[in-house]
């Protein structure tokens, strides 16, 4: 019992020491608390801030664009053959291919 008794006791002790140990003494300092004052804006300072950013970024945008970027590139080419056309083509390609499996020219696994 004895042997039991006192591992358990120090574990008992160890769980309320860290919970001890853990709480804060005191109050917290009110004037260290809160942030610094912010003062307000006004919605025509607001208003003349965005035309300063905007026209910020205008000048920015205008010194990045190149003529590459005024011209750019098509986005490809539109398909030449109507799809009848690729079926047939691709059911020539499978009869070529079976025809020289079957002579011998390709492997089986091959195509």
């Amino acid at each position: 019992m004895k042997q039991l008794l006192i591992p358990l006791s120090l574990a008992v002790a160890q769980a309320f020491a860290v919970s001890a140990f853990a709480q804060t003494k005191g109050e917290v300092d009110p004037a260290q608390s809160k942030g610094p004052a912010v003062s307000k804006v006004t919605p025509e300072e607001k208003a003349s801030a965005k035309a300063a950013r905007k026209a910020e970024g205008k000048v920015i945008a205008k010194a990045k664009t190149t003529e590459a970027d005024a011209d750019p590139a098509p986005a490809g080419v539109a398909r030449k053959l109507t799809k009848d056309e690729r079926v047939a083509a691709a059911a020539k390609r499978k009869a070529a291919a079976a025809e020289a499996v079957k002579k011998g020219q390709i492997a089986s696994g091959e195509k």
